[in-house]
């Protein structure tokens, strides 16, 4: 699981509970060379077994959480949960057709898909 902690220091911040630092970026997005942002990334590794993300799923659900983004080891797979929703990047058009007609519940029924 990664974590973003946002910041316009470019010091890393405290450890973040359960996961260790892993990469700091930052976002040239603003114009002004004065203010400038940094995104702090935090990884963690689990053991998978069901349930294992309800807690993180309900805290993202509610807003209390955002930007986390859950993925394999290789970090082939991502799936990005937010309030709302949640993409899924898979690695080949077959395992997303897959995972589509596997959860098709799940799909919006709007005819964008959106």
């Amino acid at each position: 699981m990664i974590t973003p902690v946002w910041a316009t220091d470019p010091n890393v911040p405290p450890h973040q509970p359960d996961a260790g630092y892993w990469q700091s970026l930052l976002v040239r997005d603003d114009p002004d060379p004065e203010f400038r942002s940094y995104c702090h990334l935090f990884a963690s590794r689990r053991p998978w077994h069901h349930g294992c993300i309800n807690e993180t799923l309900r805290d993202i659900a509610d807003d209390k959480v955002a930007g986390i983004l859950i993925t394999d080891t290789l970090m082939r797979r991502i799936h990005h949960p937010y309030d709302g929703g949640a993409d899924v990047f898979l690695t080949t058009p077959q395992e997303r057709n897959r995972m589509r007609d596997q959860h098709a519940i799940w799909l919006s029924r709007h005819p964008s898909g959106l």
